[in-house]
């Protein structure tokens, strides 16, 4: 199993709850990439908003700044929000990073649980499922064919057309990012491309039916099971002192619950669902390396997982506290799961 982290480059907020300029929080994300590589942990995946409470809204440039500075770790998006981006572009700018970084960058794919970038970019929230089914399949075509030729209905067709450069091996892997509709899990499964589930609230166990539905269809349409991947995306906090981290962290992650919780009607976030998440059956693992462990490897017994990402940085938490919660990730929790999966 692949351990990694995945972050949405939260921004960091004054004393009067306005968010602060973006340069500090980038820069410090190359700095916490940086670690991670050099701790030892597998991937990286950085986000795509377009709101004030995130400070990258192009991944593909923090990645190519931190293929720069990193050696193994591999990198990519979480998510790039495909639905309003063109393919084309899309597999130009990773297939640059894939050079820059000698083969190590990849493609998450999804439709994006924040709508923003669909007025931003001129699309229609209408054609919200037309356009991410289409850019998918263009997007795996560019992947494994050129030149090209296509046609489509939401962008303009492409004859006999070159698209440069390309990836290291001529091949970038590409996740496709779900939430929890079966739907997604269908889409996936049919094309053959790995999946990577966002668990961030109410018990795990409740997606086990998405995972079983996923393996099935894979299966059912043939693809090579020594290919099957699959992971999970958790709200992730490590630190030396269970209750100190949790104390110290909930009033910033119950704030941007809040906010995004303010634009879609849901009721304010509580003390008590974060401490149900950070429970046995709940889907937060903000603790110490111990817990961290026993939960990693009790997801990935429900789930078959061969990846985990764990989304540090929801709220804005401090350089520090981020910097902190990557060392113990590789350096005490990481090894103890790969060892308990060798045995």
């Amino acid at each position: 199993m692949e351990l990694g982290v995945g972050m949405f480059g939260d921004n960091h907020y004054d004393a009067t709850g306005k968010p602060l300029p973006a340069g500090e929080r980038l820069r410090e994300l190359i700095e916490e990439i940086k670690l991670m590589d050099e701790v030892g942990l597998d991937f990286y995946g950085i986000g795509e908003h377009h709101r004030p409470d995130y400070a990258v809204s192009t991944p593909e440039i923090i990645l190519a700044a931190a293929a720069t500075v990193t050696k193994n770790i591999k990198l990519g998006s979480a998510v790039t929000v495909l639905s309003s981006a063109d393919p084309v572009r899309v597999y130009q700018q990773f297939a640059t990073i894939d050079q820059l970084s000698n083969g190590r960058a990849e493609i998450v794919a999804g439709r994006g649980s924040f709508i923003e970038s669909f007025p931003l970019y001129g699309y229609n929230l209408s054609d919200y499922d037309g356009l991410f089914e289409e850019k998918l399949d263009l997007l795996q075509k560019i992947n494994h064919q050129n030149p090209l030729t296509w046609k489509g209905k939401y962008r303009a067709a492409l004859n006999n057309q070159e698209i440069l450069p390309r990836a290291v091996n001529d091949h970038l892997n590409i996740w496709v990012a779900v939430g929890g509709t079966p739907e997604s899990v269908l889409r996936a499964g049919k094309a053959g491309l790995p999946v990577i589930f966002a668990i961030i609230g109410g018990s795990p166990v409740q997606f086990q039916p998405l995972f079983d539905y996923y393996k099935k269809v894979y299966q059912h349409f043939e693809h090579d099971m020594t290919k099957f991947e699959v992971g999970v995306h958790m709200h992730c906090l490590f630190g030396e002192n269970s209750k100190q981290v949790a104390d110290e962290y909930y009033p910033l992650y119950a704030a941007q619950m809040i906010r995004v919780g303010s634009s879609r009607g849901w009721p304010a976030y509580q003390r008590n669902q974060f401490d149900f998440g950070r429970g046995k059956d709940g889907a937060l693992i903000v603790g110490d390396a111990n817990e961290a462990i026993d939960k990693i490897l009790q997801m990935q017994e429900l789930f078959g997982l061969t990846r985990f990402s764990a989304h540090m940085d929801v709220g804005g938490p401090s350089h520090a506290s981020l910097m902190k919660s990557i060392e113990i990730f590789g350096t005490k929790i990481a090894p103890k799961v790969r060892e308990a999966l060798r045995k």
